[in-house]
């Protein structure tokens, strides 16, 4: 999905981006806060709030598992206590352009190999 932020994937996004992001509101973000021990973005001066793509993550992930598989705040509090802290896969969108960019990188190796043996054998 693509950010309505013109920001690399990488950069932080405030409170306002991320809300506008994944159609949640400021309080409800706030709140997650305050029961999820995972999800602490970086504040400063101001009380401002800066999310890191690993939260902007979590966040999905948070609202994928309450709203859409109807799990109680209690439930993804157990479930993210006892889950381990690797990072959730990458979008299929994503994951195509990462195979994508696999798949060229390996063929320009394939190729420069090809072009080093010609090379040799002359």
């Amino acid at each position: 999905m693509a950010s309505r932020t013109d920001k690399a994937r990488g950069a932080f996004r405030t409170i306002g981006e991320v809300s506008a992001e994944t159609g949640l509101a400021h309080h409800i973000l706030r709140y997650w806060e305050t029961r999820f021990p995972q999800l602490r973005p970086v504040t400063r001066a101001g009380n401002r709030r800066y999310y890191r793509p690993e939260d902007v993550a979590l966040v999905r992930r948070i609202d994928t598992l309450l709203h859409r598989e109807g799990y109680t705040i209690r439930g993804v509090q157990q479930l993210l206590a006892n889950t381990d802290r690797t990072p959730p896969p990458p979008p299929a969108d994503e994951q195509a352009d990462l195979t994508t960019m696999l798949l060229a990188i390996r063929n320009r190796i394939a190729d420069a190999l090809r072009q080093d043996e010609s090379l040799q054998s002359r």
